[in-house]
């Protein structure tokens, strides 16, 4: 593993991190990714029954709450109304896309699981939003790849995950015992991205973060 690439940079620069009792946790020297052992990596079928047992009720109040905490700032910072927007990683309630179109953006959706319609995938636009589902990636340079793809110029990725901080914060962290949860993000890997690939940075809260696409 140590002589692996980082599965979001893909450098070799991987050392270990930290272990407890189900798996391995290795960090990227270059941009910060931790990444967990890609041996202790669910199955499709294993992890499609891990989603199935969260409950996104497109009408609970409370799950409204905590994604306005992402919908709001990428809000305010989107110019105008009619824009269109992709929330990928949707999952079974798509209450983000919702919540977006209803403030008079246009919003499709995708998901590999809850809403597989490639067809969104094969255009472009103005944002990108990602609730809790990036820190699922196993692959996540494919996926930020996709999105660079996707983006219009000068466009606007909206991400929720929360932020590892420390090796001691992490070793206490309740957000790596989820078995879904395969990779993890730091501010400096953020920064990496963001200086890597042109976009300016915000983060709005510790666990949302904004990167709009410098157009020139």
């Amino acid at each position: 593993m140590l002589n692996s690439s980082c599965p979001l940079c893909l450098v070799k620069q991987c050392r270990f991190f930290h272990q407890d009792s189900r798996r391995s946790y290795y960090q990227c020297q270059c941009c910060s990714l931790v990444f967990a052992d890609r041996g202790a990596v669910l199955s499709a079928q294993d992890e499609l029954a891990q989603y199935q047992l969260h409950q996104n009720d497109l009408n609970d109040e409370g799950y409204r709450k905590f994604l306005q905490r992402l919908a709001g700032p990428l809000l305010q910072v989107l110019p105008e109304q009619g824009l269109s927007g992709l929330d990928f990683g949707c999952g079974p309630g798509p209450l983000l896309a919702k919540m977006l179109t209803e403030a008079g953006q246009t919003v499709a959706v995708w998901d590999p699981y809850f809403a597989p319609d490639a067809t969104v995938l094969q255009q472009q636009y103005h944002f990108i939003c990602c609730s809790e589902a990036i820190e699922h990636f196993v692959n996540p340079a494919q996926e930020w790849a996709l999105w660079l793809s996707l983006l219009k110029p000068g466009g606007t990725l909206a991400i929720m995950t929360k932020r590892y901080t420390t090796l001691d914060a992490f070793t206490g962290w309740h957000y790596k015992l989820d078995p879904t949860h395969v990779s993890f993000f730091s501010e400096n890997t953020f920064r990496y991205l963001a200086d890597r690939d042109n976009f300016e940075l915000d983060f709005v809260a510790a666990d949302v973060v904004i990167l709009r696409h410098r157009k020139h």
